[in-house]
């Protein structure tokens, strides 16, 4: 039981890392409204501009072991700040691009980079620390919300500032955005009188980061997860790439796609606080089970529906319900077998496996309208991905929770 200063503490760092997740899950999820904008502007083609999105959903991933190894050797606070100046360049610089390399380098590299930094591992991670065993799952449904409510906010922020200022005032203006992140640093950093989880008295001696390592991926349970990690990157980056491409096809207006990205965002802050409340009481392996399965459904049922306004809007609110929400179980899993002394460094590891589904989601739905004229293959690959990645999590050995104590 935490003392009222205590809770107050654990609120504190728990809606820090939430609100600077908001700002750099929002203003990355939120890319795929530049596509149109800037293929007008620049003629590059939609195949170029998915590509350097591409690199960017797979640098995104790579950045989060670097990232978290850092920060678990030397903390959160120069990785968080480094990111959040990092993401911002990225941002300006991208209206100055004229070419493919340089799309690439400002989108792909540098803003991704800098988002990946402020992103889950670190962020999770950092807060784990801090927070008694009983709270983190809670709080990693907190922060997972954050980011969600940054989708719902910065959506239909961006398609007004693209509508009111052009797509190269909405990327300046992200990147001055992007550097309130600094203020809410602090907190991750700081000192706090928060209790941590003692060691049990058999507990193993701390072999290091690189065992850690070795040990997570000769585990059969851990490569599993990654399995399924990578259909939920693929998932994630082809819609958040390619919804507005979809809705335009369907001949429907561009704030379609913007509602129903905020939408997908406002349903994920309840599916992440859920999220949060079921890793506390039922085998995580089993949550990711539904949620794999339930997007496989939806989107076969959104293939066979009419393509409407209402259509998109209850697809997005199906699929907002475990968009992000994986992540929760995800990080409990990854911290019952191994631990959170290197938490931020192997749920990284997890979020590249990610990154390389989101990698191929993101080019090949480019390719698939360029090529064939429709996203129609993209789903059918979406839906048997979703029904393998719902199998694979069911063999997930979940060591018991004595065992994530005593690795602590």
């Amino acid at each position: 039981m935490l003392t009222p200063t205590q809770a107050r503490t654990w609120w504190t760092v728990t809606l820090a890392a939430a609100a600077i997740l908001m700002i750099t899950m929002g203003a990355r999820q939120s890319m795929g409204l530049f596509v149109s904008p800037i293929n007008s502007a620049t003629g590059l083609g939609v195949v170029t501009i998915s590509f350097a999105m591409a690199i960017g959903q797979f640098m995104w991933g790579a950045a989060q072991p670097v990232a978290g190894a850092i920060a678990d050797r030397w903390g959160p606070g120069r990785v968080l700040v480094g990111g959040t100046f990092l993401m911002a360049v990225g941002l300006a610089l991208t209206p100055l691009m004229q070419s493919a390399f340089g799309l690439s380098l400002a989108i792909g590299v540098l803003t991704a980079a800098g988002a990946g930094a402020g992103s889950f591992s670190v962020l999770i991670g950092a807060a784990a620390r801090k927070l008694p065993m009983e709270k983190r799952g809670m709080a990693s449904g907190i922060i997972n919300a954050g980011g969600s409510f940054g989708q719902f906010v910065f959506a239909p922020l961006v398609q007004r500032l693209i509508g009111g200022f052009g797509w190269m005032g909405a990327m300046f203006s992200l990147a001055l955005i992007s550097l309130a992140a600094l203020p809410l640093i602090r907190p991750l950093v700081g000192d706090h009188n928060v209790p941590q989880q003692p060691a049990a008295p058999h507990a193993p001696a701390d072999r290091g980061l690189r065992a850690a390592i070795g040990d997570a991926m000769g585990d059969r349970s851990y490569l599993l997860l990654h399995a399924g990690f990578f259909t939920c990157g693929f998932h994630i980056a082809f819609l958040v790439t390619h919804l507005p491409g979809e809705v335009q096809l369907c001949g429907l207006p561009g704030n379609v796609a913007s509602w129903s990205l905020a939408i997908i965002g406002l349903a994920n802050i309840f599916g992440s606080l859920a999220a949060g409340w079921a890793v506390q009481r039922m085998r995580s392996k089993y949550v990711l089970f539904w949620m794999y399965g339930s997007r496989a459904l939806l989107v076969a049922l959104y293939l066979v529906a009419p393509k409407t306004p209402l259509t998109f809007y209850l697809f997005a609110a199906g699929l907002g319900l475990t968009w992000l929400a994986t992540v929760p179980p995800t990080a409990a899993v990854v911290g019952k077998l191994f631990g959170h002394r290197y938490l931020a460094t192997l749920f990284g590891l997890t979020l590249l496996s990610h990154q390389i589904g989101g990698f191929l989601g993101a080019w090949l739905g480019g390719i698939a309208i360029t090529r064939l004229g429709s996203y129609d293959a993209m789903w059918y690959a979406d839906i048997a991905l979703a029904g393998a990645a719902a199998l694979v999590n069911l063999p997930i050995r979940e060591a018991p929770v004595a065992r994530a104590v005593t690795a602590a």
